[in-house]
């Protein structure tokens, strides 16, 4: 792994931990406690999280917005409950801070499992553009997307597909690529309501998908909460800079 690239596809390990906080630092939170470090160390918001394909539907649309429902060619809204995403992006060197200026795309199914700007066995979609969109990371590393409860399709469990890109003066590049998932009985909750009733039973959960189950995808399932008229959620991810 290059000094600039992202963390891919693992969890560090608790030496590796410890080599990059510093002996006097902080443990990195990566979802339960580190083992052997002390309990007074103070916690910093970073979390690493696992790589995931990219998949065959990822289109560089550059859309630069925060609402990602609307489709540009031609105003159309996609139906669904709404889905408030906020993801913080941190940077992982002898400390945990913020990384702004990154550049994280997003881009998912609609409510019937549909996606954009691609040609599919089942739908052709091109020149279309809902549900894709990218922002830059603020100040605080913070990004915030307005897009919709995702549905699914046959073959996979219900899931968005999220890319972190370098800010645009980085040397070299680099990008991290991977996926959402959700809890499958907040899911099946969730379709109970129009659009998403009525599609019958989907056959792949969480537990059968197979990219869910051998890259770590139980660390990467939102905590959604209702919001208002529809559904939030936050994500917190580290890049590895050094």
């Amino acid at each position: 792994m290059d000094n600039d690239d992202v963390v891919r596809g693992r969890i560090l390990s608790r030496r590796e931990i410890v080599a990059i906080m510093g002996a006097g630092g902080a443990a990195l939170f990566l979802g339960s406690p580190v083992p052997g470090l002390a309990d007074n160390h103070p916690v910093p918001p970073c979390v690493v999280r696992p790589e995931m394909t990219e998949g065959p539907y990822f289109v560089d649309e550059h859309l630069n917005r925060s609402d990602i429902r609307t489709d540009p060619s031609d105003g159309a809204i996609s139906a669904g409950a709404p889905l408030a995403l906020t993801i913080n992006v941190s940077q992982l060197t002898s400390s945990c801070a913020p990384l702004p200026g990154a550049i994280v795309d997003l881009w998912q199914c609609d409510a019937v499992g549909v996606y954009s700007d691609v040609k599919d066995p089942l739908f052709d979609t091109v020149g279309k553009r809902f549900l894709r969109g990218h922002q830059v990371s603020d100040a605080d590393g913070m990004v915030k997307f307005i897009t919709v409860y995702p549905g699914w399709y046959p073959v996979r469990t219900v899931h968005i597909h999220f890319k972190v890109r370098s800010p645009a003066a980085a040397k070299p590049a680099w990008e991290f690529t991977s996926q959402l998932f959700f809890d499958d009985a907040f899911t099946d909750r969730v379709y109970l309501q129009p659009p998403y009733a009525g599609r019958g039973s989907r056959k792949v959960l969480n537990a059968n998908d197979g990219i869910y189950q051998r890259s770590g995808g139980s660390q990467l399932v939102l905590a959604v909460k209702e919001a208002g008229d529809g559904y939030a959620a936050t994500f917190d991810v580290a890049v590895q800079r050094t």
